[in-house]
């Protein structure tokens, strides 16, 4: 009787660390995932920050070209 009461309890700590190490395991992959994409995002947003930057410098350029030429008056 003892014996069965300690095996049912032993089988519930077993099944209790069965579940926290698959959930500490999901966190270690969302983890790095996150960590993935967040390097795969850094390197998309460098290129629309260097694509926004050209075409600031393009639009500046011409409106600088047309206030010469006195397009636009201010």
């Amino acid at each position: 009787m003892q014996d069965q009461r300690i095996e049912k309890i032993a089988v519930i700590a077993v099944n209790i660390t069965k579940v926290l190490v698959i959930i500490y395991l999901g966190f270690v992959e969302l983890f790095k995932i996150g960590k993935l994409l967040r390097e795969k995002l850094d390197v998309e947003f460098d290129i629309s920050r260097k694509w926004a930057s050209q075409n600031y410098s393009i639009l500046k350029k011409r409106l600088a070209e047309q206030k010469v030429a006195g397009v636009i008056e201010n």
